[in-house]
This record gives C-alpha cells, sequence and structure tokens, in this order.
C-alpha cells in the first residue's frame, strides 16, 4: 500500500496545483478487489481490458511477486508494449516485465530486499540500486517512499520544477532525491564504521558473495598488512574478517531461501557454498534451524499474515 500511495498522493497534489494534469484508473487481472499485504481491499475499475485507455502503466507487487503471474498478463502485457505503452513498475512489479520479457536491455530497480533473488532469477536484466530508474520507455521504482521521489520527478519533467516542488512542499518532503541516489546507505554509514579501507574491504566483501575472496587478499586490494585488517575488524566491528564475511554469505543466502524457489543446493553454492554439509551446519550455527526449515517456517508465516491480512 505504501508504495501505491506514494505514488497517487503526488498526483492528486499536483492536480490541485495545476488543473486537470492526471487522471489514473486501478486494473486486477480478474476484475475483482486486490486485498493489500495490510488487509485493506483497493477497489479496481475492471480487469485488463481496461488497460487500452492508459498512456502510462505501473504494474505494482509487492510479496510473492511471481504468484499471481499469468500467462494472460504477460500476453497483454507484451501486447501493450507493442503498441507503444510506456510501461514501468514499483516495488517487485517488474518481475511482471522481466518475465514477458520487457526488460531486455533496460535498466531496472526493484526493492534492495528482493535485488538478489530477482539477479538470480534473470541475471542477464540490468539492474540497479537506484531508488528509481528511467530507461527510454521503461521505468521502475524501488518502492516504498521512493515513489514520492519518483513522481516528483515526473511531474518536474512535464510541468516544471516550480510545481514539482510546491508538491514536494505540501509533503513536507525535505530533498526531492533524484536518479543519482541509492536504496541504502553505504557501507561507512550504515555499520558506522570511519576507516576508509576497512569500508572498501566491507564493499569488496559484499560484491564477493559467490566466489568469497581469501582474507589475505582482501587485505592486498586495500594495501593493509592482514594483521591491520584484523585489527580493524575488532576494533570496529568487534568481529573477524573471516567470521563477518561468512555472515554475509549467510544472511544473503536467507534472503534467497525465502524469496525465491532456488533449490538449497543452488542457494548455497550462490554464497559460496560448495558443501551442502557446510552450508546447513553454518546456517543453522547462525540462525538456529536448517535452511529447508527456515524456508518452510518463512512460507508459513507468509500465508498466515496474508490470511490475516497484515
Amino acid at each position: 500500500m505504501l508504495s501505491l500511495f506514494c505514488a497517487l498522493e503526488p498526483l492528486r497534489v499536483a492536480n490541485r496545483f495545476g488543473g486537470d494534469l492526471y487522471s489514473w484508473h486501478f486494473f486486477s487481472q480478474d476484475g475483482e478487489p486486490v486485498i493489500s499485504s495490510s488487509g485493506i481491499p483497493v477497489a479496481v475499475e475492471t480487469g485488463l481490458d481496461g488497460l487500452e485507455r492508459c498512456s502510462i502503466l505501473i504494474v505494482d507487487a509487492s510479496f510473492e511477486p511471481e504468484a499471481s503471474l499469468t500467462p494472460e498478463l504477460l500476453s497483454r502485457l507484451r501486447q501493450l508494449d507493442r503498441k507503444g505503452m510506456v510501461i514501468g513498475a514499483m516495488d517487485t512489479g517488474c518481475y511482471a516485465l522481466a518475465h514477458a520479457g520487457l526488460l531486455e536491455n533496460h535498466r531496472t530497480t526493484l526493492h534492495w530486499e528482493s535485488l538478489a533473488a530477482f539477479k538470480e532469477a534473470f541475471p542477464k536484466i540490468r539492474t540497479t540500486t537506484k531508488l528509481f530508474e528511467f530507461d527510454e520507455n521503461r521505468f521502475s521504482c524501488s518502492g516504498g517512499t521512493a515513489a514520492i521521489d519518483m513522481m516528483l520527478h515526473m511531474i518536474r519533467q512535464r510541468h516544471g520544477a516550480e510545481l514539482s516542488r510546491k508538491v514536494s512542499d505540501q509533503f513536507i518532503h525535505e530533498r526531492i532525491r533524484g536518479t543519482q541516489d541509492h536504496q541504502c546507505l553505504d557501507a561507512g554509514r550504515r555499520l558506522n564504521i570511519h576507516h576508509p579501507q576497512l569500508v572498501q574491504v566491507v564493499e569488496v566483501m559484499e560484491q564477493n558473495l559467490e566466489e568469497p575472496l581469501d582474507i589475505s587478499e582482501l587485505a592486498t586490494v586495500v594495501q593493509l598488512p592482514l594483521r591491520c585488517l584484523q585489527r580493524l575488524f575488532h576494533k570496529q566491528l568487534n568481529s573477524t574478517p573471516t567470521r563477518f564475511y561468512l555472515q554475509l554469505r549467510l544472511e544473503r543466502a536467507r534472503q534467497l531461501l525465502r524469496q525465491t524457489q532456488m533449490p538449497v543446493v543452488e542457494v548455497g553454492i550462490a554464497c559460496g557454498f560448495h558443501s551442502p554439509e557446510h552450508f546447513s551446519r553454518s546456517y543453522k550455527s547462525c540462525f538456529g534451524l536448517s535452511p529447508r526449515t527456515d524456508r518452510k517456517q518463512d512460507l508459513e508465516l507468509q500465508r498466515m499474515a496474508l490470511q490475516r491480512g497484515c
């Protein structure tokens, strides 16, 4: 619901200041109301047949984005693309565009929590960690409050900076973030570490989870003696380089287990564990349960939450 209304409200306020600049319509695959993850039903006008009246289409999705994809929806998206419609996605809505083949040769972004799983499913699609992306007749948004910034960007492009600023002020939106802004803080601010070479090492670790580097290689990359690197990890992260690196890999594995249907063995390989036994043992030591059990429990919790509307 958050990304949906963060996208809608800037258009409403733009109309308040500028007249009838925008109109919007809600559609679902079957024409029935869509129940959000918060349990609130979103009324729609009609099913997929109504899409023809739009000049811009936004596909919005959240948890389990592939569960509701149908051949009819994917076919309709391709049809609209052939007619030249501008098509975008918010949060995990890009899964629908990817399955329809509409993201080839286009940059796309999505919520950071789903990024690793998406890259595993669609390795040839160019993904970024930006708040939003515009690439020819495609656009995408990472979701949440980033939808406000994306819509303010669209308003500025179509109707000027003054209107965009007025709309922003109505939301007490301190700064309009742009296409250069990223979703997450850099490693230094995120982990509250200040040593530049330690920040660099963490970033290199995060970029090399499938084929982990030796700690001695990491020290060489940042031109630090190994013992100095170990002292930095102990002082600023209360950990060792090896233990910290392992934690990063296990956290990535948990994301993939919970957000994809990849076999457990493949998840382990994607996170640098070439022995299933080592992966399972390390995972259980970290999270208190095996990869398979964690996946099963998470699926059960998601289903219960959807049933309760929470």
